[in-house]
């Protein structure tokens, strides 16, 4: 096996494995059981889109999408803040410190 051939080998199960951990993250987002499980796979799910997008730039060759998934790491951590500082306000108001 020659080195290319691995190397797209490795790329397509590296893009198998971050495909299946977005659908677990989308799963555990749609799931729960509570809000933290929920901001924790929203901020999973960014992260392997990101990684996928990397990989994606790796096995096409175009550098074009590493500056998506540069965008898509600076857009991402929003929702997860927002959601958490949310969070924080619901544990406050209910009296609790989770």
């Amino acid at each position: 096996m020659s080195s290319a051939a691995f190397l797209d080998l490795s790329l397509t199960g590296a893009m198998a494995l971050m495909a299946l951990a977005v659908f677990l993250g989308l799963l555990r987002l749609w799931k729960g059981p509570t809000l933290g499980d929920r901001v924790v796979a929203l901020d999973m799910m960014s992260a392997a889109v990101i990684g996928f997008c990397a990989l994606f730039a790796l096995k096409a060759g175009i550098g074009a999408y590493l500056d998506i998934a540069v965008a898509v790491a600076l857009v991402s951590f929003v929702p997860v803040v927002a959601l958490a500082r949310y969070a924080e306000r619901l544990a406050r108001r209910e009296g609790t410190d989770d």
